[in-house]
């Protein structure tokens, strides 16, 4: 190591047969630190004469810009043309928001174990990852071992949130390790590195102007973002404030949208995904800014959202953003929770409140989202030079016995994946969920996928597994016809069993179909023996869920005590 950029970065390994062992180890270390000028602010990183993270190639001081995305301006032109334009109409808001650094604060922190499998060149690695297949690849990639000799597992993980969604320097350090010594090698991240190893999240300035009509009509907005990469970039760390470029504008219809984004190196752990990757970040500045336009236009703040927002009427609908939204019902999720909030008989109480003084006053709180979710169509992803695509797999087999298993690419984190899985392939296979064995996690068993992050898993995983149960079905009842001796127009699949159209007395159920298709004693011809089918499904598009959250709060004015008078979303 020739230079230490952040608290937190790596700077030796100490190799031991127990974990008290290298503990004495590390004690005995010592590290001849030269102290050097560091840069933990954005702004100052930016400035000239800063100290720079990294240095140029040439040996030159480099720069902290680490890079400039502008997007062009949308809609009716720049936001100053269209402020312009509506003239002394134009009522103009700016805010500055800092959108704080964040950990994963995951209940089980990272852990790995490398094993060498005997004489071969195989390497089994078992990590609290997030993406198997993809930490596979980049694997293979980085220690050069090839892809078919390295297996993944990673088992049932304690959460991930998106600290999980990398690949780390331990997990590579444990294979190569692991290669040298010809033995396993296992490291477990103790919660005090966690807090500075594992990648942060958020970490934004977030410069923003919005501009309405003095009746509260949207006109435009205008964002500059600074965005703290850390002291280096992770897997996408560059692309997460670029996702949260697109939802700015939110769900709401305006004239003319610009986005400017700085991405800045700084002495500090890195940043990448946390819990929503970007895109929070943005629903976060546009709901605190539409509450500050609306205390300028002297508008109750839900009147100035619901003057504003997309119709239903109105989908599909594209954004300012560019961003194609295919069906919303913000009127209907709003009305029902102004509904059990009592928004009414609350501003009243706000209101007499504020009149009388009194020293306990309520505050009300507003948001009306939208996110982009289920990462993500590949072109889409492969044009903001993402690592990878956005598509999923899954593989269905019906066993001689008539269990099922299921075979997906995704993998969960204590979501409850396998439940939904399998409630899935039952309902199109009129299996019992008892007989279906999901598999996930492992690349020896399940070869091929884009794994779970980006709110995809249901979205894109949950299609392919019902286009490949629906495949199943369609071979299935090729076989079943040649069995009952009629067309496959003919049958009805019903409670997971083949019947005769107007003879339901002659059927045959999956469970033997599958058992046919093992022992391939009778197959039609041209059909091949067993019972199974895959699916890959790349989404077209993002999908775009929406609510509403609104909460009520009660703060001491003397004491400074906040509580939570009511909760609803």
């Amino acid at each position: 190591v020739d230079k230490v950029r952040h608290v937190g970065d790596c700077v030796a390994v100490v190799i031991a047969n127990t974990k008290y062992a290298a503990a004495d180890a590390l004690d005995a270390i010592e590290v001849d630190y030269e102290p050097l000028p560091a840069v933990v602010d954005m702004e100052a990183a930016l400035k000239q004469g800063s100290p720079a993270v990294h240095d140029a190639a040439d040996g030159s001081l480099g720069t902290n810009r680490c890079y400039d995305f502008p997007l062009k301006p949308t809609g009716e032109g720049s936001f100053e043309a269209a402020v312009k334009a509506a003239g002394d109409n134009a009522v103009v808001v700016k805010r500055r928001f800092i959108n704080q650094r964040i950990i994963a604060g995951f209940m089980e922190p990272r852990a790995v174990v490398a094993s060498p499998m005997g004489m071969s060149n195989e390497m089994t690695v078992w990590s609290a990852t997030q993406i198997p297949h993809v930490l596979r690849v980049l694997l293979a990639l980085v220690t050069g071992l090839p892809e078919n000799s390295l297996r993944i597992i990673a088992p049932d993980v304690g959460g991930g949130f998106g600290g999980k969604l990398q690949i780390y320097r331990e997990e590579i350090l444990a294979v190569q390790i692991a290669r040298h010594l010809g033995r396993p090698v296992k490291w477990v991240e103790t919660r005090s590195e966690d807090m500075v190893a594992s990648h942060h999240g958020r970490d934004q300035i977030q410069d923003i102007e919005i501009a309405a009509t003095k009746d509260g009509k949207l006109i435009g907005m205008k964002v500059d973002l600074l965005a703290n990469m850390g002291a280096y970039l992770q897997v996408i760390t560059p692309g997460i404030p670029l996702l949260g470029m697109f939802m700015f504008p939110a769900i709401y219809k305006m004239d003319a949208y610009e986005f400017f984004c700085t991405g800045v190196f700084t002495n500090t752990t890195p940043t990448d995904a946390i819990r929503g990757a970007g895109r929070p970040e943005a629903t976060y500045a546009i709901e605190r800014i539409m509450d500050e336009l609306a205390a300028e236009l002297g508008m109750d703040p839900m009147k100035l959202r619901e003057m504003n927002w997309i119709k239903n009427d109105e989908f599909p609908y594209t954004t300012v953003a560019g961003l194609a939204y295919d069906s919303g019902n913000y009127e209907a999720a709003t009305a029902r929770a102004l509904e059990l909030f009592g928004y009414e008989e609350l501003r009243a109480e706000q209101e007499a409140r504020r009149a009388s003084n009194d020293p306990v006053q309520l505050g009300i709180g507003i948001s009306t989202f939208t996110e982009m979710c289920g990462l993500a169509p590949s072109r889409t992803l492969g044009a903001l030079k993402y690592v990878a695509g956005g598509w999923e797999h899954c593989t269905i087999r019906a066993l001689p016995t008539g269990k099922i298993e299921l075979i997906t690419g995704t993998s969960p984190h204590g979501q409850g994946h396998e439940t939904a899985w399998s409630q899935i392939a039952s309902s199109i296979l009129g299996v019992p969920v008892d007989d279906i064995e999901v598999v996930h996690g492992d690349t020896g068993r399940a070869p091929y996928g884009m794994d779970t992050y980006g709110s995809r898993s249901l979205a894109v995983g949950g299609q392919a597994i019902k286009k490949a149960a629906e495949r199943l079905v369609e071979k299935a009842r090729i076989i079943a016809a040649h069995q009952l001796e009629c067309s496959p127009d003919d049958l009805d699949f019903i409670q997971g069993e083949f019947r005769v159209k107007g003879d339901p007395a002659k059927a045959q159920p999956l469970a033997a179909v599958a058992f046919e298709a093992f022992t391939a004693h009778n197959l039609p011809d041209g059909v091949e023996p067993t019972l199974q089918a895959e699916a890959t499904v790349d989404p077209n598009d993002f999908s775009y869920p929406h609510g509403t959250h609104l909460a009520a709060m009660e703060v001491d004015t003397e004491t400074g005590k906040v509580s939570i008078r009511k909760y609803v979303a």
